[in-house]
């Protein structure tokens, strides 16, 4: 696989693992799979796994240790803290070790901007945590630009974490240039809208009722329809091309730039089958100026997250 590189110059596959599949986000959870999968991406170049504190609570952190064990080398592994003050962090960044199984993690997020605590704050924190070798390089997730801004004045920002795909393209309008400016890596999460732009979620009854997209505007009523129906010109092209709309939506991510590092849900390791298929995927210049076309920015409908979280994000 080809490497990208974080924004303090470590390698990494061009496309990482999420591991949130090992919470019970999604109906169907399955840890043998998930570790199976994570040995599957390990073993084709998917060096970054990536966890957080809150994805069952330490669970998802445990089964990555269980499964970076004796591949500790090539595994990037990377966690999230809820929360931003300084002694939380401390806390945390032991909490997770424990978890892991690990005496350092390669990249530690703050997984929302801490709105009660300076970012600058948080930024310290962080950069005491890389002095005490506990943590290698850390992040933001969801953080806007002045935001990013601030916290790179206080300690260089390896990575950004934002959502990023077909349907929800915001992020080229005012993260993208903050980044690019400061040399920080975009860790594009959800690039496949959360199964949308799979194709294979068409109306509320294709999600089992304890799924929490369900709460989600983006996948209800006539959104959800909305957002289906703009996917055609995305399957035309799949046909044409004897491949998946998951790995054109995936292809189409890494041409936006070398920065950009997708960041894929692969709870089963035909997940990762599906996300390597994206890197054999040859998208011509007319097939990319058809899917900017079919694809602009703010067309999908609905928010992404329940109203209720949307005070969280880019802040």
């Amino acid at each position: 696989m080809r490497q990208r590189h974080l924004g303090d110059g470590t390698p990494v596959g061009e496309i990482a693992l999420g591991a949130m599949a090992f919470a019970d986000f999604y109906a169907g959870r399955d840890d043998d799979a998930g570790v199976a999968a994570i040995h599957r991406a390990l073993d084709e170049g998917i060096t970054m796994i990536d966890t957080a504190e809150v994805y069952g609570m330490g669970h998802s952190e445990a089964m990555v240790g269980q499964a970076v064990r004796g591949r500790r080398d090539p595994a990037l592994v990377a966690t999230k803290a809820i929360k931003g003050h300084p002694d939380y962090l401390r806390r945390a960044i032991d909490r997770s070790l424990m978890h892991l199984g690990l005496d350092h993690v390669d990249l530690y997020y703050l997984h929302r901007v801490d709105q009660q605590v300076p970012i600058e704050e948080s930024a310290g924190a962080m950069a005491d945590l890389i002095a005490e070798g506990k943590v290698r390089a850390y992040g933001l997730s969801e953080a806007a630009g002045p935001t990013i801004r601030r916290a790179h004045g206080v300690h260089p920002v390896a990575a950004l974490q934002t959502e990023y795909s077909l349907l929800e393209r915001d992020p080229e309008v005012d993260l993208l240039p903050v980044t690019r400016e400061l040399g920080i890596a975009f860790v594009a999460y959800s690039p496949l809208a959360r199964g949308l732009l799979t194709g294979t979620i068409r109306t509320e009854h294709d999600l089992q009722p304890d799924d929490w997209r369900r709460d989600v505007p983006r996948f209800r009523g006539a959104n959800l329809a909305h957002n289906v129906a703009l996917l055609a010109p995305l399957e035309q092209m799949a046909d044409r091309l004897g491949t998946t709309p998951a790995a054109i939506a995936l292809a189409w991510l890494l041409t936006r730039g070398e920065d950009i590092i997708p960041l894929v849900g692969m709870g089963r390791p035909q997940n990762v089958d599906r996300a390597l298929e994206a890197t054999r995927v040859d998208l011509s210049p007319d097939d990319l100026a058809a899917l900017d076309a079919a694809f602009p920015i703010g067309a999908a409908a609905g928010t992404r997250y329940p109203e209720s979280m949307m005070s969280g994000v880019h802040v």
